[in-house]
């Protein structure tokens, strides 16, 4: 096993030279970046999604009144107004910005 074991650690076939190990990692970090943004960009349009569904939720409520045989039960409501920020696409992102330039 200890012979198997050396050979092994002398065998140079198929070795990554360093430079090319690490063209291959900042490739995958850039492509990684890349893909994370862009699940963010989605969480956060799903998040607007969400704020908008609760946001049009109607809460107004309405209930007659009774009458009869000498008893009355007068009827009640609510009226729920449109707030700020109600309606869908409110939220948007922005194109990101770099430290003093100008991107256009």
């Amino acid at each position: 096993m200890k012979t198997f074991a050396i050979a092994l650690l002398n065998d140079e076939a198929g070795f990554i030279v360093s430079a090319e190990l690490v063209l291959i990692s900042s490739v995958c970090v850039l492509a990684m970046v890349v893909g994370l943004s862009e699940v963010a960009n989605g969480i956060n349009q799903e998040l607007e999604d969400i704020g908008s569904a609760f946001g049009s939720i109607n809460q107004s409520y309405r209930y007659a009144g009774l009458s009869g045989h000498g008893g009355l039960s007068g009827g009640g409501g609510f009226q729920d107004g449109s707030d700020f920020c109600d309606s869908a696409d409110d939220v948007v992102g922005n194109d990101p910005t770099g430290e003093g330039h100008d991107y256009k």
